[in-house]
């Protein structure tokens, strides 16, 4: 009788066994995996390899293809037989790198290279175009093969590198010694725990994030900063920047000359920033909208307490910028007009397109990092940054070993380096949401995403918008960036600038070979298709900082005598000189 009634009461008793055992079995398979699903993998090359095999016609292209490749690659060895200058059978992509050096031009070296580059580009037929694959598991395979090609590439080996033959030669076999030094130094530091050789040369407080300002009000979740003003004068709308919680704050506030905080200052504007607190396995249970409520709103607060002013312009930077957009659409459904304009840096409020690192993002690759968050109560950023290095392994992984490990040659630090190392966590329930509501299921560009039980939608933002995107963006892809085209009729003036997430970000005016495309939609205006907006946007030499200034300035009130810092009491008084202590929390 008691079993019956449980069935029809739905409830199990091994209900919560059942599941503290799946979400542990999830979690162990996670850390072994680094958080990559095996079982995805194996839907993709399954997908992959049953439509290949039933696909007779392309199987007969594929054959015909490899038969032309080695036709080309006999021909440009005929050719090149009889004259050293001959034109290469293929052409490395522009952003491939590893076969510049004049060595690589010398036989037989110039055949290997020629050879790899002709298979690279048979293996990129081979993975895509097969009818019946579906897109997710066409770009798994397609990515899943230009990485096994990037380990054995051959400049990853003695025998087939003709530059770190010379190297050895040169230096009598001395690189490799340095290489081991460095590796040996690297694993030490790694299983202390340190970070990378040369970061204690960039000291947050001392070399790095070092303008002057106070932390004047402070949360479980954030401690705000307010600058100190350099100018008699200043706007009387205050700048309040929302960075991403995935990094730390002082992105924008690195070296003296590339700060973009320090650069707003002297151009006569009041400027405070969010520093969010590292979370721990205490924190797990914080939630988007803790963060939203905590973060932009609480400091907006403050803001207005402090200045006085009853307008603030608010700028987001990446995962910062989508939950200031998140915050503007709910502040604009409950006619909160604080917000005189928005600055998105890098930032997605779209996600049906997320470039490569949706390779990552499916059910499977969820329930799996899902469940390690679980067990610890965060993401550890080592897991993140290990995804980002291998959207760009070529880059990030190869090509370091080769110059590090083998050539022997350490690249010098640099704060933006540094800074990249500085790693902070990502709670279980905020970063579940962001993945599944945002990322996976894209819920606030469609509608669904709702804010304290009430769904809010982006088209409520009516305050001009200014938008960057960068070109080289795998983290969010300038195409996706532009997608808020689509979502809002506001005024939106949209930036393309050259470099990547952060590179493109940090680019300080006198910033050598800066340039960017920019264009204004006006309000109610038509949404232009990127690759249209491309076309048509103006072309620009220099930093995007200027016309971003310019634009603040206009939509700015005429210059008054600075606020004090913080409150001479209150909840606003400056508790410490900036850059805080949140900053520091490892």
């Amino acid at each position: 009788m008691s079993n019956m009634v449980s069935s029809s009461n739905g409830h199990d008793p091994l209900d919560g066994i059942a599941q503290t055992l799946d979400r542990a079995a999830a979690a162990f398979v996670a850390q072994a995996t680094s958080g990559l699903s095996p079982v995805t993998m194996i839907q993709a090359f399954l997908d992959w390899s049953t439509h290949l095999t039933i696909s007779p016609g392309k199987q007969v292209q594929l054959a015909a293809k490899a038969a032309r490749k080695v036709g080309r690659i006999a021909d440009y060895a005929a050719r090149r037989a009889g004259n050293a200058k001959t034109l290469p059978a293929i052409e490395p992509l522009p952003q491939d790198r590893r076969f510049v050096d004049p060595a690589w031009a010398a036989q037989p070296f110039d055949l290997i290279s020629q050879a790899f580059l002709l298979n690279q580009q048979w293996w990129h037929a081979a993975t895509t175009g097969i009818g019946g694959v579906s897109r997710h598991h066409e770009d798994m395979v397609n990515f899943a093969a230009r990485q096994m090609l990037d380990v054995f590439a051959p400049t990853n080996f003695l025998a087939t590198n003709p530059v770190l033959q010379r190297k050895i030669v040169e230096t009598g076999g001395q690189c490799l010694l340095d290489g081991a030094r460095h590796w040996w130094e690297d694993v030490e530091r790694l299983s202390r725990g340190e970070p990378p050789v040369g970061t204690e040369q960039f000291r947050v407080g001392e070399t790095v994030a070092v303008t002057p300002g106070k932390v004047v009000f402070r949360n479980e979740l954030i401690e705000l900063i307010q600058y100190t003003p350099t100018t008699q004068t200043v706007h009387p709308e205050p700048i309040l920047i929302v960075p991403a919680w995935i990094m730390k704050y002082y992105i924008l506030d690195l070296s003296p000359e590339n700060s973009l905080v320090r650069w707003l200052v002297g151009q006569g504007h009041t400027v405070f920033t969010i520093s969010w607190h590292n979370p721990s396995r205490e924190d797990r249970d914080l939630d988007m909208d803790d963060y939203r409520r905590l973060g932009p709103m609480a400091a907006l607060d403050a803001v207005q307490a402090i200045t006085g002013s009853a307008k603030v312009h608010g700028l987001g930077y990446c995962l910062g910028g989508t939950l200031l957009a998140i915050t503007g659409a709910a502040m604009a459904r409950d006619q909160d007009e604080r917000l005189a304009t928005l600055t998105l840096l890098a930032a997605q409020t779209e996600f049906s397109e997320p470039g490569e690192l949706g390779l990552f993002i499916d059910e499977a690759q969820l329930n799996l990092l899902e469940n390690l968050m679980w067990s610890r109560g965060y993401l550890d950023s080592s897991q993140m940054g290990g995804a980002f290095q291998i959207l760009r392994s070529n880059d990030l992984i190869w090509s370091r070993i080769l110059a590090t490990y083998l050539l022997g040659e350490r690249e010098p630090m640099s704060d933006l380096m540094a800074w990249n190392a500085d790693g902070t966590r990502m709670p279980f329930a905020m970063h579940s949401q962001y993945l599944r509501q945002l990322f996976l299921d894209d819920d606030l560009a469609e509608g669904h995403f709702k804010v304290a039980n009430r769904t809010v939608t982006l088209s409520a933002l009516r305050q001009p918008l200014f938008v960057v995107g960068t070109e080289r963006d795998h983290v969010a892809p300038w195409r996706s960036v532009h997608k808020i085209h689509w979502l809002t009729s506001a005024e939106i003036r949209f930036v393309l600038t050259n470099g990547g997430h952060n590179a493109g970000i940090v680019s300080e005016p006198g910033h050598a070979h800066r340039r960017f495309q920019v264009a204004t939609r006006p309000v109610d205006g038509p949404a232009l298709d990127p690759d249209d907006w491309l076309e048509q946007a103006d072309p620009q030499e220099g930093s995007w900082w200027i016309d971003w200034g310019r634009w603040l300035s206009e939509h700015s009130s005429d210059p008054v005598a600075p606020p004090v810092m913080g409150q001479s009491e209150g909840p606003y008084h400056p508790i410490c000189d900036a850059p805080g202590h949140y900053v520091m929390e490892r």
